[in-house]
């Protein structure tokens, strides 16, 4: 059991400094020499766990799903509307990346030319769908005009996202993502919402960026 603790955290060790690296450097310019001394293991270790650098990508990957989906439960069981349902995710997932090297690895391997491997699916493709669903149902529930390409918009914004972490990983700290999410949906808001329902979603933006900064 103990063997077996052990084991665990040491592969725990070398994802999380593989994720650290990914992220500063790219996911091209490490190698596995460099995880291994970040992660301060031997290289024995890090083949015990992982037969290649794609096998340490993979587990990330499958660590950022894993992150998501619980994000995505967990809205999707407390009731919101459609639209506020969509606005917790995306806040929740900036949240996660800018608290956790892992998840924020993630995302930029899913920007690089990693391949994801069945059955696990690309991030941006289930976003996607996500998002798709959620605008329908605000569409559904009046909190977006009725005339909405919710295909369109539902793309727009995972580019959006994505796009504002891909630019502001070299302009700024990945601590102004959240920021840069709530403008992202003060824009989108002010362009999608009907102007009488505007005021509940453009004070949860700003509401949501206030409880990431808070801690």
């Amino acid at each position: 059991m103990a063997r077996q603790l052990r084991a665990e955290q040491t592969r725990a060790t070398i994802i999380t400094a593989a994720a650290d690296l990914f992220d500063r450097r790219g996911y091209e310019c490490t190698s596995l020499s460099d995880i291994v001394g970040h992660a301060k293991v031997t290289k024995g270790a890090l083949y015990f766990h992982f037969a290649a650098k794609e096998d340490l990508a993979h587990a990330i990957l499958e660590l950022q799903a894993k992150a998501a989906h619980q994000v995505v439960n967990d809205v999707e069981g407390r009731g919101y509307s459609s639209l506020e349902s969509l606005m917790r995710a995306t806040f929740a997932v900036a949240r996660i990346a800018v608290d956790d090297p892992v998840p924020r690895a993630g995302l930029r391997l899913a920007t690089a030319d990693v391949a994801v491997r069945p059955p696990l699916r690309h991030p941006f493709t289930e976003w996607l769908e996500f998002a798709t669903r959620k605008f329908h149902g605000a569409v559904r529930e009046a909190d977006v005009h009725a005339e909405t390409d919710v295909v369109a918009v539902a793309h727009s914004l995972v580019c959006f996202f994505v796009g504002t972490r891909v630019a502001g990983r070299s302009l700024e700290p990945v601590g102004r993502l959240p920021r840069r999410v709530a403008e992202m949906w003060h824009l989108m808001v002010r362009g999608l919402v009907p102007v009488h329902r505007r005021p509940r979603y453009l004070t949860l933006a700003t509401q949501l960026e206030r409880e990431i900064r808070a801690g």
